[in-house]
């Protein structure tokens, strides 16, 4: 019997040295983590609330401007500002066009690279190829792809006999599409990488007994892989939607946000209000709108995944 466990039986207190050990347990345990914590602090805390403190105030470019705090005048400002709804409505479309595609393909990918099939690990490596790739490249590959007079998709259609091809980036409904294209086959590789980690972690011995039992393909998909991979499947979607909701260097590559607005995302009309022309304060009030409509949809992703592991 312990020292702890009969003073706790016979009703006594424990000694204080077990609490001076967890408090140097605790100590230990702070100084480690510091190291980390550190940076997270000074460049991910600290310039968030230094720009939800901007927002509050009309901070505008030049060194001779002073700043004055001006309350919610921005966020007043930004319920009226129609350019601003129609780049987050945008924003939105863009973000559901590439998550849902992106999912399906990756999937059905990750499939594939996880049967048994010759040359399987030539084939993992070349679906990771555009992870590999930085995002400025990928824009200045996919502008070279679209264009209107020598790019490989128009000279295709042409050989084809299809017609004389368009001008993909700069077609007001084609733009849009054109870029939602690239922003998929650009996040494959990661959605790919984590399903298939899923299935990998699936036990073969549940595939098996299915078929014994007589299941198909579908049916074994259904009640045997997809909820092995589901949790994943929920994890890298809502993480994929975030990250493409808050996109900014593809699609500034690609189209600089045009033609016409067609393609400014959120993240490019807050650049622009703050490097263009000069509004850092609303600006920040935009970054504040965003950040806040993410919160929220990570709020209700989270109590989802805590309400289906209380049912599981």
């Amino acid at each position: 019997m312990t020292l702890t466990t009969a003073t706790v039986r016979s009703g006594r207190k424990a000694p204080r040295g077990g609490r001076k050990d967890g408090r140097r347990r605790d100590g230990a345990t702070w100084f480690l983590v510091l190291p980390a914590l550190i940076p997270i602090l000074i460049l991910s805390v600290g310039p968030l609330l230094y720009g939800i403190a901007l927002a509050f105030t009309d901070a505008q470019s030049g060194r001779t401007r002073s700043t004055q705090w001006i309350g919610v005048l921005n966020f007043q400002d930004l319920l009226h500002d129609t350019l601003f709804w129609d780049s987050f409505r945008i924003g939105l479309l863009w973000a559901v066009g590439v998550t849902v595609p992106q999912f399906v393909l990756a999937l059905g990918l990750a499939l594939l690279l996880d049967a048994n099939l010759r040359m399987r690990w030539l084939a993992r490596a070349l679906a990771i190829i555009p992870w590999a790739m930085p995002e400025v490249v990928v824009g200045i590959m996919w502008r070279l792809v679209y264009n209107p007079d020598a790019g490989i998709l128009n000279e295709t259609i042409r050989d084809l006999g299809l017609g004389d091809g368009r001008d993909w980036l700069t077609g007001l409904a084609t733009a849009l599409p054109a870029v939602i294209v690239v922003g998929v086959w650009a996040g494959m590789p990661q959605t790919t990488v984590a399903l298939l980690a899923g299935l990998q972690n699936t036990p073969h011995e549940l595939h098996e007994a299915a078929a014994l039992d007589g299941a198909g393909a579908w049916r074994r998909f259904r009640t045997v892989t997809w909820p092995a991979i589901r949790p994943v499947a929920l994890a890298i979607s809502a993480l994929n939607f975030i990250w493409n909701f808050n996109s900014f260097a593809l699609v500034y590559v690609l189209t600089s946000g045009g033609p016409g607005g067609r393609t400014r995302l959120p993240m490019l009309f807050a650049y622009e209000e703050a490097f263009r022309y000069g509004q850092f304060g609303y600006a920040a009030a935009m970054g504040c709108v965003m950040v806040a409509v993410i919160s929220v949809l990570l709020a209700f992703y989270l109590v989802g995944r805590l309400r289906g592991g209380e049912d599981a």
